[in-house]
């Protein structure tokens, strides 16, 4: 059984950037442009770095943590980084 995790990435022009997925370290690559398969939105802000991460027992989850972090207002995810970190 795979973990699923949320992230938060800083990228270049200091936008936050969230997403799922079940491997971060491929992720991250991925949206540097290291390997194929990165978002659009972070294709023209690299370099990227994961600033935070957040495990979840399965996709629905995650989904669903995803949506709400996403709803957070920037200094809101900045406390949470903050908190986590």
């Amino acid at each position: 059984m795979n973990s699923w995790f949320v992230y938060i990435l800083r990228c270049a022009d200091d936008t936050l950037y969230t997403g799922v997925t079940t491997d971060p370290v491929r992720r991250l690559r991925e949206h540097n442009g290291e390997i194929k398969g990165g978002a659009r939105y972070t294709r023209t802000r690299q370099p990227v770095a994961m600033i935070w991460q957040e495990s979840q027992p399965n996709r629905s989850d995650a989904c669903k943590r995803e949506a709400q972090v996403k709803r957070l207002s920037r200094s809101a995810k900045l406390r949470l980084i903050s908190e986590n970190n």
